[in-house]
């Protein structure tokens, strides 16, 4: 998918979305506006490892 494909499914999912859910949307892409990319590409990262290692990782909790 193509940015101006992703930009133009956002705001197609948005305007399906009810308005009470409006202002926590907002607030969260005003929070990923404020982080840099390299605090961004280390969440992504992140979150890569916990996808791939989920297994490992609950074994280490217990």
């Amino acid at each position: 998918m193509t940015t101006k494909d992703l930009r133009k499914e956002i705001n197609r999912v948005i305007q399906q979305i009810p308005d009470d859910f409006l202002n926590d949307i907002l607030s969260y892409l005003k929070q990923i506006e404020k982080k840099s990319i390299k605090d961004i590409e280390s969440s992504m990262h992140l979150k890569q490892i916990f996808k791939e290692d989920q297994d490992l990782l609950e074994k280490l909790a217990k």
